[in-house]
Order: C-alpha cells, then structure tokens, then sequence
C-alpha cells in the first residue's frame, strides 16, 4: 500500500465505519444474517473478494453520506481470494480499523440437510459429495474460526431465533425497537397488501358531507379537528395503541421490526389521513419511530 492509499481522517473527516466481517461455513446463515444486518443499518457487501476490502472501505468512508456501519460478507465463494482474508484483516487493523469477526458454524449433518432441502452443490465439493465439501471447508476456515470474536452455531436455530441473537449482538436500541409505517388509504381503491395491521375509520362521521369541508383533507386543521373531536376517536386511538404495545414484543421476538399500520376510510382523504398523522404523533411521544404515508391523498 502506498501513502496515497491511506484513508486520511482528520478532525474535519468522519470517521472509519465500524467493519463487521461476516463468514463462516456455507450453509450456517450467511445469508439471512446479511438480510437482518441490513435492518439494523448496515451497509452490506456480499461475497466481496478479500483483497478488494480495503478498496471498498475507503470508498464508502469517503462519501460524506457513507455507512457508519459496514458489514462485509466473505466465504469460499470467491475461490482463491478467500486466502487473502487473514492479509486483508491486518490491513485494515495496520490502519486503525479493528474489524469484528462474525464466524457461523452448524454440525455437518444439519449442514448436509440444508444443502439437500435446496438441492444445491456445495461450493467446494466439485465432483464430490456434499459431506466432501463441507469437510474440504472446514480445513480452509478453520484458523479464521478460532480468531472470531463471536461465533454463532446455527445448528439447532430458526432464522427468527439466528435473527434474535444478531439483534442482541448487533443491535442497538433503534434498531431493537419496532419500527411504524402508518399508511392512510382508501377503501374503495383497495386494502394494502403490505399491511400487517388494518383499522377501519368509516364509523366515524364523514367530513365529506360537511360541504365547507369537503374540499380539504385531513390534512388541514379544519378537517382534522373535526375528525379528532368525534366521542369515539379517542377511544379508537386507545384501542389502536394498547393492540399494538400486545403485538410489538410478539413481533420484535420473531425478528420483524417494521410493521405497516393501515387507517382506511372510503376514500383515503378525510377520516384516514387525520387519524394516520395523530396516531403516528402519538406513537412518537411514546418513543416508536413513525413513518406517515398517504396512499390515496389526491385520488379525488
């Protein structure tokens, strides 16, 4: 490496993302972890040739909206590069980036049930079997394992319980959190089919026939506070809110973190869009990042 290769920080630079190396044994994980680290906020870089690591680093550290946190996905896959790691790695910590090691594991019979529920060849068996394969790896990985900072046996996990661990692991309280998306719409248009949650605000009195409300939307004051005053909106709200305090440890436990909350009214523009903007203020005070989408706003 060159001097002009260094990555250069000063105090006006941000600073290295934090390096999460993920690897392990084909079979154990790799890819779901990579799925449930990309909803915890990494930047994740999958079977990236080891030599190209540092490349990859510097690029995204030099982008003033890069990662904070960079996962990169390295196994047999990438063939001979693979021997390039353990170089790779001191690389970086010659350059005062300390990467953390994540090595999967899993028995070799459960290893050898996985690839056949797939009905895929193991990267390393060639004309071999798979048990072939698994055990030609295992020799490749084996240094790699006993330096990891953190090994995960996947052995006996689901993906929520593997999802669970890499949360406590990796997660911080944002990301251990559920996370909201309320979405106001129109009945007559359709349900959303990316709801997990559907509330039903037709019961309340239409502002649609109060003609000086008709023309606006439950975005102005006018309509949303005649929306919110009817008796039984805050009971609705109560009610939406104590569902939800049930269903979000249920949900976090089974490695979702992000739910779509569904406010439908007959035509997305009143009743839904008032409640959607005053429940997802209310779930904000109560510390559950909300995002407010209207889907049908201007339809009519």
């Amino acid at each position: 490496m060159t001097e002009s290769d260094a990555l250069v920080i000063t105090d006006s630079a941000p600073p290295p993302p934090a390096v999460l190396v993920v690897t392990g044994m084909s079979g154990a994980g790799r890819s779901t972890t990579a799925h449930v680290l990309e909803d915890l906020g990494f930047f994740v870089v999958d079977n990236l040739p080891p030599k190209l690591l540092w490349s990859a680093l510097s690029a995204i550290q030099s982008d003033p909206a890069g990662a904070h946190k960079v996962a990169v996905v390295v196994d047999v896959r990438t063939g001979s590069f693979f021997a390039d790691l353990v170089g790779s790695l001191d690389e970086l910590r010659e350059q005062g980036i300390s990467p953390t090691i994540l090595f999967l594991e899993a028995d070799d019979n459960v290893l050898v049930r996985r690839f056949e529920s797939v009905r895929r060849p193991h990267p390393l068996q060639g004309d071999g079997r798979v048990v072939d394969g698994i055990r030609a790896e295992r020799a490749q990985v084996a240094d790699l394992r006993g330096s990891a900072d953190l090994v995960i046996d996947t052995s006996m996990l689901n993906v929520h319980d593997l999802s669970r661990k890499l949360v406590a692991a990796f997660g911080d309280d944002e990301t251990r959190a559920l996370r909201t998306t309320v979405l106001s719409f129109g009945f007559k248009y359709g349900i959303p089919v990316d709801a997990d949650l559907v509330f039903d605000a037709r019961f309340l009195p239409n502002p649609f026939w109060v003609p000086e409300l008709r023309p606006h939307t439950g975005l102005e004051t006018d309509v949303s506070d005649y929306v919110l005053s009817q008796a039984a909106a805050g009971p609705f709200f109560d009610a939406i809110e104590s569902l939800i305090k049930v269903v979000s440890p249920g949900y976090l436990n089974e490695g979702k973190r992000f739910a779509t909350i569904a406010i439908g009214c007959t035509g997305g523009k009143h009743r839904s869009v008032a409640i959607a903007e005053e429940l997802a203020r209310r779930l904000r005070t109560q510390g559950v990042q909300s995002l407010v989408m209207h889907r049908d706003l201007g339809h009519e």
